[in-house]
């Protein structure tokens, strides 16, 4: 093929080492691969390197190189085929990984050496053919936000939502629309179904109950109430709660705008809480339900409405 690949400058360089590894396994095997990894993992002690062959393709052969465990920090050493580059061109093999490497599409490539390269270990599993016919794959897995990026969402959310000063109150937690019955006899309202309650800040489970005007199994977040409808549905519930603690019922601007800032951020710990939740029960759940479909859709409007809230500030 036609030498067209273009690295990107700026494009880590990655080291050519002279050294060959045996594909036999034995004596020569090991010493090969501690030779590459006293280069990469200078502070690995030889005698606790364990060599474990994840496949032994119809083309190359591929051995992790990690200490004590299986972890994060596992060495792929990739050998190639007796021959192969008669038909495989290998420098532009590597143009390809440092291209896909720099667009955050591929592991981290260590280096070459005579007959292989090294690089980054990959967390996940490699699919069999029935995996590939799967929705919830190809359809779904690359719309999931990284475990990095929901560590530092959460570490965010902890920080900025812990300082709004909203109280902390035993809450329902789960109100949708299906767990709210209305009495229209006796006019009243009452809450079914406590699973998920527990002590929580008072703006959470409000403005979980605001996500919640979007619905589930069709969900449309047009649907979520607007600045008007939230300011009198918050009004009567700050004018209920006074009146129920004998404070009156007079009910500020301020105290309507405060609550309607906390709720609408909390609403964000919300979207966050319930995509975690249906990740999870994507994997155990045996319900027929898009959980991962639903995961999508929490994240995607955390994502989206993170933006149009956090240029909210409390009144002074």
């Amino acid at each position: 093929m036609a030498n067209y690949i273009h690295v990107p400058p700026g494009s880590p360089e990655v080291p050519k080492l002279d050294i060959t590894v045996s594909e036999r396994e034995g004596p020569g095997y090991r010493q090969g691969a501690l030779q590459l990894l006293r280069r990469l993992r200078p502070h690995w002690r030889p005698e606790e390197v364990t060599l474990q062959l994840f496949t032994d393709g119809i083309t190359n052969k591929l051995i992790g190189c990690y200490v004590g465990e299986i972890t994060d920090d596992v060495v792929l050493v990739r050998i190639y085929g007796n021959k192969t580059e008669l038909l495989v061109d290998r420098d532009e093999e590597v143009k390809s990984f440092r291209v896909l490497q720099a667009h955050g599409c591929a592991p981290q490539l260590y280096c070459t050496f005579n007959n292989g390269l090294c690089y980054e270990f990959m967390q996940g599993e490699a699919l069999d053919p029935e995996h590939v016919c799967n929705p919830d794959i190809f359809r779904f897995l690359s719309d999931i936000p990284s475990p990095q990026v929901l560590q530092e969402e959460m570490t965010w959310m902890k920080e900025r939502l812990s300082n709004l000063g909203s109280p902390v109150v035993l809450c329902h937690n789960d109100l949708l629309c299906k767990n709210i019955i209305y009495n229209k006899k006796r006019g009243d309202v009452q809450f079914i179904d406590y699973e998920y309650s527990g002590y929580n800040y008072l703006a959470y489970d409000i403005g979980n109950h605001f996500n919640e005007f979007a619905g589930v199994n069709e969900v449309d977040y047009s649907l979520y109430p607007n600045r008007k409808l939230q300011e009198q549905w918050l009004r009567s519930y700050l004018e209920a709660y006074k009146e129920y603690k004998g404070f009156g019922t007079e009910v500020s601007e301020k105290e309507v705008e405060v609550l309607y800032v906390q709720v609408n951020q909390f609403a964000l710990a919300s979207h966050f809480f319930w995509g975690l939740w249906a990740l999870i029960q994507a994997k155990y759940s045996t319900i027929d339900f898009d959980f991962l479909g639903y995961a999508i859709v929490r994240f995607n409007q955390y994502f989206k409405m993170k933006l149009e809230v956090m240029t909210l500030a409390l009144p002074e």
